[in-house]
């Protein structure tokens, strides 16, 4: 049983504290190369570093005149340093500051939503061979087409989920970025030198060249890659909830003691996590939009993209964090009822099996075109009078004369439809 979850640790991430924490800390960062270049006195890096300090409330207080935040925090800063203040922001801009300070959110948010990941690939991983020999019917326009292994299913979301894992690891090196070059990007005050050795202290990488911002196409590579993992939680949420309605019931969310359905129903199990999971999805996917809004920017830089940024950076974070624990939980306990996939299987009456039959009769040198009119008769007859398909196909002249009783009762068996399932599982988890 997956534990329960809460926001904690991605909230935590993306508080004000943390986020005024990250930019102090890419401040001390350039006090330090500072200080190595002789640029600043030592004692005074001494200084800073152990009388900086700030509070969340006084920075909002000191905004309400400034108007502006990165102003608003070194205030707070100078008031608490002293003159040694002076030092601090020495040849930045804001920017500097904000955006190297949104490469170490950005890693942080990552390295929680990888983990997640790896969490949902194991529950996917232990299903798939849980159920590896499980019949179920395949469907295609949500009918009934052929036999399917529902561990194979298991084993589509795991690859789905492995190719979103490296999504992820590639968005992550995309936006682990920062930049310490000044007004308009070309080191006016400090060197290109000063910038590589503030990132390799924060554990970042330094962007080849910027204006006065990081580029925001690394952003919208980050908030792509989100949209398109919630997008493969609400493929997998839908699939559910297919199979949770009455007329399938082939497996339901698990319905814990106390839980009720519907104010006005007691007997309802409603797929709601599914359904949430489809939700939100949304969500993720419409603030995407906005990353790749985001991108163009009046030449060095406007401030278009700061204020949504200030939004759908955490939200979206946040949420799919949200969406692979539910995901997560949701796959874990999930109820399954391998006896009604294979009544839903025969629920046509081998009808299923029409495709393996035409392929028998065109390997007996009867024409596809032939082969296919022999066995849709036959199945059309199901359809609209009902019977057993296995029965009419074989008391069918044109079919009997070309195929044997065994080799139509082969065409009928399930084992035939499954025969490979063993190598896809050896593609997807070797």
């Amino acid at each position: 049983m997956i534990e329960r979850y809460t926001l904690a640790e991605m909230g935590a991430v993306w508080a004000l504290r943390n986020k005024f924490q990250k930019w102090l800390d890419v401040e001390i960062a350039v006090c330090e190369v500072h200080a190595e270049d002789g640029t600043i006195p030592r004692d005074a890096l001494a200084e800073i570093k152990a009388k900086a300090a700030f509070t969340v409330d006084r920075i909002n207080e000191i905004e309400k005149t400034t108007d502006h935040d990165v102003i608003a925090f070194t205030t707070n800063l100078a008031e608490n340093i002293g003159p040694a203040s002076r030092f601090v922001h020495y040849g930045l801009t804001s920017s500097d500051v904000v955006d190297t300070a949104n490469a170490l959110l950005l890693k942080e948010s990552c390295d929680i939503l990888l983990a997640k990941v790896d969490a949902l690939m194991e529950v996917l991983k232990r299903r798939a061979f849980e159920f590896k020999d499980t019949p179920q019917i395949g469907r295609t326009h949500g009918i009934h087409a052929e036999p399917t292994s529902f561990g194979l299913t298991w084993a589509l979301w795991y690859e789905d989920m492995k190719a979103n894992r490296s999504r992820l690891v590639a968005a992550r090196s995309a936006v682990s970025k920062g930049k310490i070059s000044g007004a308009v990007g070309a080191f006016a005050h400090l060197s290109p030198d000063v910038e590589r050795r503030v990132c390799e202290k924060l554990g970042i990488g330094a962007a080849k060249a910027s204006t006065q911002v990081i580029q925001r196409e690394s952003y919208a590579e980050y908030m792509c890659t989100l949209a398109i993992i919630a997008s493969s939680l609400e493929k997998i949420a839908l699939q559910v909830r297919h199979w949770q309605r009455t007329e399938v019931r082939e497996a339901q969310e698990a319905f814990k003691k106390g839980q009720k359905g519907s104010s006005a129903m007691p007997h309802k199990r409603n797929p709601i996590l599914s359904e949430r999971i489809c939700g939100m999805a949304r969500t993720v996917r419409a603030n995407a939009i906005v990353g790749l809004e985001n991108v163009a920017l009046w030449h060095e830089r406007d401030i278009s993209h700061s204020s949504a940024e200030r939004i759908v950076l955490p939200d979206s974070s946040a949420t799919l964090d949200y969406l692979l624990a539910k995901a997560t939980s949701l796959l874990d306990t999930l109820v399954v009822y391998p006896e009604n996939m294979l009544a839903n299987l025969n629920l046509t009456r081998g009808l299923v099996f029409s495709g393996q039959l035409m392929l028998a009769l065109t390997q007996k040198g009867v024409t596809r075109e032939d082969a296919y009119v022999y066995t849709q008769r036959n199945a059309m007859k199901v359809w609209d009078e009902g019977g057993d398909y296995k029965e009419l196909v074989t008391n069918d002249a044109d079919i009997s004369s070309h195929v044997s009783q065994d080799e139509i009762a082969r065409v009928f068996d399930l084992k035939h439809y499954l025969r490979n399932v063993e190598q896809v599982f050896e593609r997807v988890f070797s």
